[in-house]
């Protein structure tokens, strides 16, 4: 069996499909940084690219990274496909997530969608990506909630994959942070019966003093 947090894990499953995921930006990602002022961003776990391609349409320097040379590879090609010097505003990345090391001050953004680790791995990885932050930058943290696992949505049943915004602030020196936004987000989505449910996501937005 595969290590879910591996190449190989990745690769087959971006293999298995020949979309993985919608090709439309994450929600909570428009929702924060539509008015931010475009500088450098790191997109972290890119998948196939929308999130990144997003930011470049919008004038973001991005880097873009991902663990899975798949994923990597389709979302080049979107890039390309978008037109609009869009690709040449993308660096794509190929690296393990829980041992690459962004570096220090070096982003005006660095959004993690829907990064699902147990800790300490996620503590240690969400503590890389704050260091990564330039002064005056944002952090920008989406997650399933918690409260997830106890509706009929399909989550696997691993509650220390989940979080809260809580979570997440317990990471940063509060004398150097300001919380932006920490809430749990409802939406509604529909489960593998049919039934319309609110789910919740956590969402983290903090700036760097």
């Amino acid at each position: 069996m595969t290590d879910p947090f591996d190449q190989a894990f990745w690769d087959e499953r971006y293999r298995s499909q020949s979309s993985l995921w919608s090709g439309k930006p994450n929600v909570h990602l428009v929702g924060e940084a539509a008015e931010l002022t475009p500088g450098t961003a790191l997109d972290v776990g890119c998948g196939e690219g929308a999130d990144a391609i997003w930011l470049a349409g919008r004038g973001w320097q991005v880097t873009g990274v991902d663990v899975s040379t798949v994923a990597l590879q389709r979302a080049a090609g979107h890039a390309a496909q978008a037109g609009d010097g869009i690709a040449g505003r993308i660096d794509w990345v190929h690296a393990d997530l829980l041992r690459w090391d962004p570096g220090a001050a070096c982003y005006d953004l660095v959004s993690a969608q829907y990064l699902h680790l147990p800790d300490p791995l996620r503590a240690d990885l969400f503590r890389r990506l704050a260091a990564s932050v330039a002064p005056g930058g944002t952090l920008l943290i989406v997650g399933h909630h918690p409260s997830d696992l106890h509706t009929t949505m399909p989550r696997p049943p691993l509650p220390e994959r989940f979080f809260t915004g809580e979570d997440i602030v317990a990471l940063l020196d509060p004398h150097a942070w300001e919380v932006v936004t920490d809430t749990a987000a409802p939406r509604q989505a529909t489960d593998p019966d049919g039934h319309s449910v609110t789910i919740h996501d956590t969402v983290l937005r903090a700036r760097r003093g």
